[in-house]
């Protein structure tokens, strides 16, 4: 039996933030209390739920940290890359959340000089807030 297509758009199926930060210090870079404490302020900040513990990867020198939480949301990741003294970060949340201020959190945090912060709405045929700077 063939079902009909829906003939009205895909309704949102969450929010996908996607971070970009340049001209960070490699050495915090390195440093997975740093880069720890940036993913607990935003799951605390946003009132996420992680499910289990958060998986961590520190690389061999001059490499940077990889982590990964699951979240009852979706998910957080974040991966550093000292040598060329940039950091991103991925968030995914099914349910409506107020913006972070990364620009400022990463400033103070890893020292970026510059940060751009994309908003996607996932599983819509609308974008959301676009590319912001």
């Amino acid at each position: 039996m063939n079902l009909p297509l829906p003939t009205s758009p895909i309704l949102s199926t969450g929010t996908e933030w996607i971070i970009d930060a340049a001209e960070c210090d490699p050495q915090r870079l390195r440093e997975l209390g740093v880069l720890r404490a940036i993913c607990d302020a935003v799951i605390s900040d946003l009132g996420l739920n992680v499910v289990g513990e958060p998986l961590w990867h520190q690389f061999p020198e001059p490499g940077g940290v990889t982590g990964l939480y699951l979240l009852s949301e979706s998910h957080l990741a974040c991966h550093t890359y000292p040598e060329f003294g940039s950091a991103t970060f991925n968030l995914y949340c099914c349910r409506d959340r107020a913006t972070w201020n990364w620009q400022s959190r990463l400033a103070d945090s890893i020292a970026s000089q510059n940060v751009s912060v994309r908003r996607v709405n996932r599983g819509s045929n609308q974008s959301a807030e676009g590319a912001a700077h």
